[in-house]
């Protein structure tokens, strides 16, 4: 009886520093509110589970986390929907996005004329690059030394950012 005591008296001293920690987890005052209650539901719960002599800051900091991180899975959890169509999609209830085929289409032409109007020297590595050789092999074909594929590459990628509009 004595030790619940004890432990009840540890929990309220050293239970302020969590409203402020809660606040700053969840970034809203009544979600606060609710993880702080929950946090010291849990502590009560547990209480056999402390050893004493204990951080008792740290055991609280770590049951509120470990609550906030569950809550936070748990509600990912939820806002995805299972389409149960033979395609078996999964639908993101916060994702929204409408295709343009005509936007994404000058925006290729944008960059292929981008890479087009790069020198001789940057565009033949790049586009091997691109096209998936690896760097070992681009050197190999073009006879150069390594580092200086990896250099060209490296330059043609400054360049083309330099030249690309980003929206």
């Amino acid at each position: 009886m004595e030790k619940e005591k004890e432990f009840s008296d540890l929990l309220v001293d050293n239970a302020g520093f969590l409203k402020p920690f809660a606040v700053n987890l969840t970034k809203n005052n009544e979600t606060a509110n609710d993880l702080y209650q929950e946090t010291l539901y849990k502590a009560l719960a547990n209480k056999e589970k402390y050893n004493s002599g204990t951080n008792i800051k740290a055991w609280l900091f770590t049951i509120m986390r470990n609550i906030f991180i569950n809550d936070y899975r748990r509600n990912a959890k939820r806002r995805t929907v299972f389409d149960n169509t033979p395609e078996d999609y999964l639908i993101n209830l916060r994702q929204v996005s409408v295709a343009n085929s005509a936007e994404s289409s000058l925006r290729q032409k944008e960059i292929e004329a981008a890479v087009d109007a790069l020198p001789e020297t940057f565009k033949v590595p790049f586009k091997l690059y691109f096209e998936g050789y690896k760097y070992q092999e681009i050197s190999e074909y073009l006879n150069e030394p390594l580092g200086t594929i990896k250099s060209r590459i490296h330059f043609a990628r400054k360049l083309l950012k330099e030249q690309i509009n980003r929206y």
